[in-house]
């Protein structure tokens, strides 16, 4: 079995190695295995989403690229939770349609777009670790009915100048959602290999996969230079760090429950305020009103949070070594309080 440490992981690859067109065996693997049929990238699109930006630490990265036959191809790294996650991967796909129209232009030119989604936090109920997503028009009063396309009027429709017949599934955005955290099974299938892989950095040295082959030539630690490894390192550390003090957070009821406690938390009681870390606001709306106690509760309560988090996340990153400046960036912590933790 392949040392995990030896590759490097897919959310830092994809940062900072993906985006050359000279690696997208790598990408064009995951993406063929996902839709089940060949893929070759032909262009790696730039836009202010998929550009490196100083605060990469926390959610997303985008790649946006183009297949052979002009079909749209986003792939996203999303290390923790957002509230307002599926209207942002919305936005991504919408924007990446009207992208390709401009004014005056018949629709006909607009191509398909695959949203590819890499989640690597606790996201929805589900056995599964990889969900798929795409359009279909079903009968309302005949069940089991799908509305498809069958003449050449109504193909028109759907894909001018169309070759075969094409379903509405085939031209709306579909959506991949890739749930890390939640793959525990032996590495068996492609899709399962490159869950491994998206998990832990993991590749078998017997893996059959094309695109996880040109990982094993293209990401192995050992081949970056010693910048690179030490960079590596410290955004491992920062990943692990945040992670930790997320879950500290959360426990402390500083998560969605947080948010949700400020308002269900003062209807139901102090007791479920408290244990869902809300007890400094709860306390403060009791005493001034409800009214007036949530609004004032909830700025000091994040705020508080906030600060809590940060100094929690300064520590641990400094216990396993990071730098003073690193921490600063990670935390906004200033480097004199930082020394003094």
């Amino acid at each position: 079995m392949t040392d995990n440490s030896k590759y490097i992981r897919f959310d830092w690859a994809i940062k900072r190695i993906l985006r050359d067109k000279a690696n997208k065996k790598v990408l064009e693997g995951l993406i063929s295995v996902l839709l089940k049929e060949p893929v070759t990238i032909t262009e790696i699109l730039e836009s202010e989403n998929n550009k490196y930006r100083r605060d990469d630490k926390d959610n997303r990265v985008d790649v946006k690229a183009k297949t052979g036959n002009g079909e749209i191809i986003i792939v996203e790294v999303q290390l923790t939770k957002e509230k307002d996650f599926f209207h942002r991967i919305l936005f991504g796909t919408t924007t990446a349609i009207n992208d390709q129209i401009s004014i005056g232009q018949d629709y006909s030119v607009i191509k398909k777009v695959y949203s590819i989604n890499v989640l690597y936090f606790d996201f929805g109920n589900g056995d599964d670790y990889a969900y798929h997503g795409y359009m279909e028009f079903r009968g309302m009063t005949k069940e089991g009915s799908v509305l498809s396309f069958k003449n050449n009027n109504e193909r028109e429709y759907v894909r001018k100048n169309a070759s075969r017949v094409y379903a509405p599934e085939e031209v709306f955005p579909e959506y991949f959602l890739l749930r890390v955290n939640q793959f525990n099974d032996v590495a068996k299938t492609p899709i399962e290999e490159w869950m491994a892989y998206l998990k832990d950095g993991s590749i078998k040295e017997n893996t059959t996969d094309p695109g996880l082959q040109e990982a094993r030539r293209k990401l192995a630690v050992m081949s970056m230079s010693d910048e690179e490894r030490r960079a590596y390192r410290e955004y491992m550390v920062s990943v692990r760090a945040a992670k930790d003090a997320y879950e500290t957070a959360r426990d402390d009821g500083y998560d969605d429950g947080y948010e949700v406690g400020w308002v269900k938390g003062r209807a139901e009681g102090e007791a479920k305020g408290r244990a869902e870390g809300e007890a400094k606001g709860r306390a403060e709306g009791e005493a001034k009103g409800r009214a007036e106690g949530e609004a004032k509760g909830r700025a000091e309560g994040e705020a508080k949070g906030r600060t809590a988090t940060n100094i929690d996340h300064a520590r641990k990153m400094k216990s396993l070594g990071a730098s003073t400046d690193f921490i600063s960036q990670v935390t906004g912590l200033t480097p004199d309080e930082i020394e003094r933790l």
